[in-house]
């Protein structure tokens, strides 16, 4: 009873939030300068053109009036039909890309922590010594090289040096597609947990309970994974669920590089063409998103430390 109470909560908190999210992005886009419809008709186009786009648009009515049918498309018309493919939703332009959004958020993560976890634990066990340093210097290096640098220095090295992997585009796909952006974006998230990691475990292993259990001999492997990660990972799941939420609006130029289709460019692009209900089902969807990673990551902390609860 005290989960689902938690979980109906957060749920009215998070439905709430993405509200409250639709609702500012709604006022910033029609606050913007400029007739939507020029984009769609051009300078030379007739004044009954542009009434005519104005009423398929709503433009013709007031911001209320245009915010309610906004709130009525979102609950009931997919978010409304995209002003530049009429005959397709919102819902169904974000559909077409949230795969592989998903898709190279989720790789790119799992690329982050793979690479994290043994470096900030090598470091950590070993404080003072080189290994130590080269952690930390490979870690600043991932945190201070941009991804627009890292993306065709892999490319070059990958597809063209050793040509082991497909050349990016819109016709790669599969897991070898994926390899390259994934090892973009997971640097720099590698390097800030890496840090955050071994600055983490460190101020664990000075714990009492840490000592009391290489007191009962146990061995350095059990007392270090165990026990000293299993604390440690709670500031890492934080740190994480905040860099995957990043990752599924912000991986922009990753996508740009590697000529991938996503939600970040599919918002610029509709943002561009001002196609109002793509560019606000994207922020929508992001938000809604971000919610629900953030939810799952407050119930990893109760799986990962046992005295924190759920309430």
């Amino acid at each position: 009873m005290r989960l689902l109470g938690f979980l109906a909560r957060r749920l009215g908190a998070g439905a709430l939030t993405v509200l409250a999210v639709a609702t500012l992005c709604f006022a910033m886009l029609h606050a913007l300068p400029g007739d939507p419809c020029d984009f769609d008709l051009g300078e030379t186009a007739t004044a009954a053109d542009r009434a005519q786009c104005h009423r398929e648009r709503h433009l013709d009515r007031s911001i209320p009036a245009q915010y309610a049918l906004f709130l009525n498309d979102l609950a009931f018309h997919g978010m409304g039909r995209s002003s530049v493919h009429h005959d397709r939703t919102a819902l169904q332009e974000i559909a077409e890309v949230w795969p592989d959004t998903a898709a190279l958020a989720l790789c790119a993560t799992l690329v982050a922590w793979l690479t994290a976890i043994p470096l900030a634990l090598l470091a950590a066990t070993r404080p003072g010594t080189r290994t130590d340093a080269a952690v930390g210097v490979l870690s600043l290096a991932g945190m201070a090289l941009p991804s627009l640098w890292i993306g065709p220095m892999l490319i070059g090295l990958f597809c063209v040096a050793l040509p082991i992997l497909p050349f990016p585009g819109p016709d790669a796909s599969g897991l070898a597609a994926l390899a390259l952006p994934s090892l973009t974006l997971g640097a720099g998230l590698a390097g800030i947990l890496t840090r955050m990691g071994r600055a983490s475990l460190r101020e664990v292993l000075k714990e009492p309970y840490i000592t009391a259990a290489r007191a009962r001999g146990l061995s350095e492997l059990e007392v270090v994974v165990k026990h000293a990660l299993r604390s440690a990972l709670v500031p890492l799941l934080t740190v994480g669920g905040a860099q995957l939420s990043a990752l599924l609006g912000g991986a922009v130029i990753t996508e740009k590089i590697f000529d991938r289709r996503g939600l970040g460019s599919l918002f610029l692009e509709a943002l561009q063409r001002r196609d109002t209900p793509v560019a606000l089902g994207c922020v929508v969807v992001v938000a809604a998103t971000v919610v629900l990673i953030q939810l799952l990551v407050d119930l990893a902390y109760a799986a990962v430390d046992p005295r924190i609860r759920v309430e």
